[in-house]
C-alpha cells in the first residue's frame, strides 16, 4: 500500500493527493479505527469529518438529560478504561470528553480533516483505488472505510401543515438551547429513547406538556446512581476490578439475546419487570392502559428509565394516543377531532443514517451502496460488500447487536479491518473484495437465524425490520461474543485478492 505521507493541513483545504486509508466519520468507530491503525503502523491515514469537532452522535446530541443507556464501564473502549465516570450511566458531556481524551492520548486528531464532507466516492477499477470528492477538495485512497454512525441524522415525519406552524419547532438532535420553554405549551411528538430522557427534564418548567405517543415503549428500571469517591479510587487503583465490573455488565446485557434470537418465551421475566415498573409508578388505571405496550418486549428497543413514568403522571402532562392528522399555525389536530394548542413542537421521532451518504459511494459496476441497501440489507459480517473492493464499514447490516454495547461490536469490527489491511500490506495485495458466494452464504445464515426472532415476529414495526416489515434489517442474530470470535482474524479465503502490479 502506498505510504506517501499526507501533507494537507488539519483544518485546511484538502489538496489533490493520495492516502493509504480514508475513513469517513470521527465518532467512536472512526476514533477507535484511528487508534488501532496507528498502532499497526498505518500513518498514511485521513479521517474525514463533516462537523467542526470529533464525537459523532455524542457531539451532535445535546438535549437535556442526554446520556448513555448502557453502563459506561461497558460503553467505552476496552483498551482505554475510565475509572472517573460520575454516574453508572455516563452523561453526554462526559462521554464526549472521554472520546476527546482518548483521541488526544493516541494522537488521532492529527489525521482528522474537520468540516470535510464526503460528496462522492467511486472505485477506479483500472487504477485500483478510490476517487473521493469532498467539500474541501479531491483525493484518492487505496482503502475507504465508512465509520458513519447509524443514528447521525434526524428523522422528522411529513405531517400536513407542519411547515405553517408559527411557533418554535426543533428535533431533539438539534435542540434549541436559546429557546426558553418556561411556561409554554409544549408538544413532544414521539416516545423513543431520546424523548424518554428529555421529557422528565423539561416537564417541571413547561406550562403544559402534551406527549403524542404512537406506540407505548417498554420501560424497565434504569437503576442509575452517582459514583462515590471510594468507587472511583478502587477502580483507579485496582484495574482488575474494573475488568470484573465490565465483564459483569457485559454478561447482564448479553442476556437480552435470550429474548432477541434464542426463544421469545424468555421475554416473560423481562415483561413482568416492565409491568411492575409501570404499576408501581403509574397509579392511574386509564393512564396505565395507555402506557402498556401491545407488542413483545425486544421487538422494539426497550428503554431504561426511572424518571419517565413519574413525569407523565404530573398534572401538567397529557399523553395522547390518537393519531396526528395535521398541524395548524398553533395547534396539532388528531383523528378524534381534537385541536391541541401548542407553542413549541419538539420532534422526538428518531434518527437514521443520512440517506444520501450511501448513494454517494459507488462500487466496481457503478451501483451505489444506497441502491443495494434499498434492495435489501446486505453485507458480509457487517463490514464488507461484494462489488466494493477495498471498502469496509462499521456497524453495517448484520454487524450491529440488539443485545450488547455498540462499542463492543465496533471494536470487533475494527480488529477485523485492521487485520485485513495488515494482510494487504504484508502480502503485497493491491485489492481485496469479498466473494459474492461468501456474502450470499452469510446472508442465508442471517435470514435463517432471524426468521423467528422477536425482532421480526414480535407484533410491532420498528427500525429493526426491513421496510416491508418481514425481515431483519441488520441486527446480528447471535451472541456478540460469537461475532467477536468470528471477526478476530481476517478470513482471506472469503475474498478475491490481487497483488500489486
Amino acid at each position: 500500500m502506498d505510504q506517501e505521507r499526507s501533507t494537507g493541513d488539519v483544518f485546511g483545504r484538502l489538496e489533490e493527493k493520495h492516502v493509504a486509508v480514508a475513513v469517513v466519520g470521527a465518532g467512536f468507530a472512526g476514533i477507535g479505527l484511528g487508534v488501532r491503525l496507528r498502532e499497526a503502523g498505518f500513518e498514511d491515514l485521513v479521517i474525514l469529518e463533516r462537523a467542526g469537532e470529533l464525537g459523532g452522535t455524542w457531539r451532535a446530541n445535546t438535549y437535556p438529560g442526554c446520556a448513555c443507556d448502557v453502563p459506561s464501564m461497558l460503553y467505552s473502549y476496552s483498551f482505554a478504561p475510565n475509572s472517573e465516570w460520575s454516574r453508572r450511566y455516563g452523561t453526554q458531556p462526559e462521554i464526549l470528553d472521554y472520546l476527546r481524551s482518548v483521541a488526544a492520548k493516541f494522537d488521532v486528531p492529527q489525521h482528522i480533516r474537520y468540516n470535510t464532507e464526503l460528496l462522492a466516492a467511486s472505485w477506479d477499477d483500472a487504477r485500483g483505488y478510490w476517487r473521493i470528492d469532498t467539500s474541501q477538495g479531491a483525493m484518492t485512497a487505496d482503502v475507504l472505510v465508512s465509520a458513519i454512525g447509524p443514528f447521525s441524522e434526524a428523522r422528522i415525519p411529513e405531517l400536513p401543515g407542519a411547515e405553517n406552524f408559527t411557533g418554535t419547532q426543533f428535533h431533539s438532535l438539534h435542540w434549541d438551547h436559546e429557546h426558553d420553554l418556561t411556561g409554554e405549551r409544549v408538544a413532544v411528538i414521539g416516545t423513543g429513547a431520546s424523548a424518554v430522557q428529555f421529557i422528565p427534564e423539561i416537564q417541571p418548567m413547561v406550562g403544559r406538556l402534551t406527549v403524542f405517543q404512537r406506540s407505548a415503549p417498554w420501560i424497565v428500571p434504569r437503576l442509575d446512581w452517582a459514583t462515590t469517591d471510594l468507587e472511583r479510587t478502587m477502580l483507579r487503583r485496582m484495574p482488575l476490578l474494573g475488568k470484573a465490573v465490565r465483564g459483569a455488565y457485559f454478561a447482564g446485557i448479553e442476556g437480552f439475546g435470550l429474548v432477541g434470537f434464542v426463544d421469545k418465551r424468555f421475554r416473560h421475566p423481562y415483561e413482568v419487570l416492565g409491568r411492575l415498573q409501570l404499576r408501581r409508578q403509574v397509579r392511574d388505571r386509564r393512564l396505565r392502559e395507555r402506557l402498556t405496550p401491545d407488542y413483545m418486549i425486544g421487538c422494539k428497543r426497550a428503554i431504561f428509565s426511572d424518571a419517565y413514568y413519574p413525569a407523565l403522571t404530573k398534572p401538567n402532562v397529557e399523553v395522547v394516543t390518537a393519531r396526528i392528522v395535521s398541524v395548524g399555525p398553533r395547534s396539532i389536530r388528531t383523528d378524534d377531532g381534537v385541536d391541541h394548542e401548542v407553542d413549541t413542537i419538539i420532534w422526538g421521532t428518531g434518527f437514521g443514517v443520512p440517506p444520501q451518504v450511501f448513494d454517494r459511494v459507488r462500487g466496481r459496476d457503478g451501483r451505489s451502496m444506497g441502491e443495494l441497501y434499498r434492495e435489501r440489507p446486505q453485507s458480509y459480517l457487517g463490514t464488507a460488500v461484494a462489488g466494493f473492493p477495498n471498502f469496509f464499514t462499521t456497524l453495517g447490516p448484520f454487524g450491529a447487536a440488539g443485545n450488547q454495547s455498540a462499542i463492543y461490536m465496533i471494536e470487533a469490527q475494527v480488529n477485523y479491518l485492521v487485520d485485513a489491511l495488515k494482510t494487504m500490506r504484508d502480502n503485497g495485495l493491491q485489492r481485496i473484495e469479498v466473494r459474492p458466494e461468501a456474502q450470499r452464504a452469510f446472508l442465508r445464515e442471517m435470514d435463517a437465524r432471524s426468521r423467528d426472532t422477536v425482532w421480526v415476529t414480535g407484533n410491532c414495526r420498528s427500525y429493526y425490520q426491513t421496510a416491508d416489515g418481514t425481515g431483519n434489517a441488520g441486527l446480528y442474530p447471535n451472541w456478540s461474543f460469537e461475532y467477536a470470535r468470528r471477526t478476530s482474524r481476517f478470513d482471506q479465503d472469503a475474498y478475491q485478492t490481487s497483488a500489486v502490479r
